[in-house]
Formats: C-alpha cells, sequence, structure tokens
C-alpha cells in the first residue's frame, strides 16, 4: 500500500493519502486575532487548499471533528460552516468542546475525506 506524507515535520503530517483516504490533521487558524466565524473561515479555506493537494474537495468529505474552546462560539462557527458545505453533501461530524495549544485559537477541524481519481 502507497502511503503519501504532505507537510510532514517530526511530529506530524498535514494530510496522510493512503488507500483513497485522505487525512488532514487539525487545521488551525493563521488569523489568531479574528473572531470565531473568521477563523472559522481561514481554517476552511486551508481544508480547501489541502484537500486539492491530495486529489480531494470538500464534497468528498466523510467525516469532520470540530474542537471549539469555548461552547459559546458554536454559532459563529456554524454560520461559516453552512456557508461552506452544501447540505446535502453534509459530512458525519461531532463538536467537541476543548483546551486548544493557543489560547488565541477559537477552532481547529480534523477531516477524514475520500480521494478523487
Amino acid at each position: 500500500m502507497d502511503i503519501r506524507y504532505l507537510g510532514a515535520s517530526k511530529r506530524y503530517s498535514e494530510a496522510v493519502v493512503a488507500n483513497g483516504l485522505v487525512f488532514l490533521s487539525g487545521m488551525v487558524p493563521e488569523n489568531p486575532e479574528a473572531d470565531a466565524k473568521a477563523q472559522t473561515e481561514n481554517v476552511l479555506a486551508q481544508i480547501d487548499s489541502w484537500l486539492a493537494q491530495c486529489q480531494s474537495d470538500k464534497a468528498h468529505i466523510l467525516e469532520a471533528t470540530i474542537y471549539l474552546p469555548d461552547m459559546n462560539d458554536y454559532a459563529a462557527m456554524n454560520e461559516a460552516w453552512d456557508a461552506w458545505t452544501a447540505p446535502e453533501r453534509a459530512p458525519a461530524r461531532a463538536c467537541v468542546e476543548a483546551k486548544l495549544a493557543s489560547p488565541d485559537w477559537k477552532v481547529e477541524i480534523k477531516i477524514t475525506a475520500l480521494q478523487i481519481k
């Protein structure tokens, strides 16, 4: 089985592709000064970019896990999410409250998708 590691560092890879599946590490915002909606939009743009590099797209996402350090940001995150996803292609999803590695991050999203061949 061929396994591709993209954006690999000592501790993790940004993406791993194996057996037609794409696994994205938890994506975090590049705009830590922004509000939860803007941070979510930034993370979703990163997801689009990584999926494209892995020969996939948001229409082929199978599962998403969303981490929020403050559930008061749930509505703002969902506003960005709903604008990004197609309702008829909504993946399986969980959203959990969790302390993130940086206190400035308001969202982290981990994705599993199907590769487009």
